[in-house]
């Protein structure tokens, strides 16, 4: 019914069969083995990324509060130049009046 293999075949382990220690170099890793590796060098990089992710998350916040920082000081100078403008122009209306009279 079923047939045996030949005897000069190599069976497993015999030297010089794939598999065998000291044969005929390493075993092929089995296909899922490689998917996994795959799989493992792709998550890498993904944890990789999102941890780059993060950090441009992080400054971005961070330049985000300096400029609304800085667009608070640059409110305050305006509201302050408009100030000086006004009360230097009353100040020169006031000097020539006093020279005119």
């Amino acid at each position: 019914m079923f047939r045996s293999a030949p005897d000069d075949a190599n069976p497993a382990g015999a030297p010089g069969a794939p598999g065998a220690p000291g044969g005929g170099g390493p075993p092929a890793p089995p296909p899922n083995t490689t998917s996994n590796r795959r799989l493992q060098q792709t998550q890498a990089q993904v944890e990789e990324v999102v941890d780059i992710m993060r950090v441009n998350v992080d400054k971005v916040l961070e330049r985000d509060q300096k400029l609304s920082e800085l667009d608070d000081r640059a409110d305050a100078l305006q509201a302050g130049a408009s100030q000086f403008e006004s009360c230097a122009a009353k100040l020169k209306n006031k000097y020539w009046w006093k020279n005119c009279k």
